[in-house]
């Protein structure tokens, strides 16, 4: 099914109507079959509408939202495990990871902080294994 918003040629007149496919609406045109239906003109054409970006479907929708909402769970609850078994080194990432890689000390706990892009690649190219994590915001819902 598709809706179109019609529009009459001769009133001004807009108004929507569904159709099986955009080829029904074609055959139903040529044939002389639509007509507007305020003032039952047949000078009728398709108008501009705005497309439809939402799913509709409800228990889609929520299907959608419940997926989402376990996916923030998993990400809070990786980041929980992450703040209680590891080290926060802030900034200092990757000067930590080198330090820790070059001089083999030893840590109680692995280190976690903020690096760029550029410096994970760094780390890993010098054989440093390291980890992006998507780190999501406490206070949202």
């Amino acid at each position: 099914m598709i809706k179109y918003l019609l529009k009459c040629n001769e009133c001004d007149q807009e108004f929507e109507s569904w159709f099986g496919s955009s080829e029904e609406y074609d055959k139903l045109r040529k044939l002389k079959l639509l007509n507007c239906q305020y003032c039952e003109s047949l000078d009728v054409k398709k108008s501009l509408m705005s497309p439809n970006l939402f799913n509709t479907k409800k228990k889609e929708n929520l299907k959608d939202i419940k997926k989402l909402k376990d996916i923030r769970k998993k990400l809070s609850d990786y980041k929980k495990f992450v703040k209680d078994n590891f080290e926060y080194v802030g900034e200092n990432f990757a000067y930590k990871a080198r330090s820790i890689h070059y001089d083999k000390k030893k840590t109680k706990k692995g280190i976690y902080g903020t690096a760029s892009v550029k410096d994970v690649k760094e780390l890993r190219d010098e054989g440093i294994e390291t980890d992006i994590v998507p780190w999501i915001d406490d206070d949202k819902n």
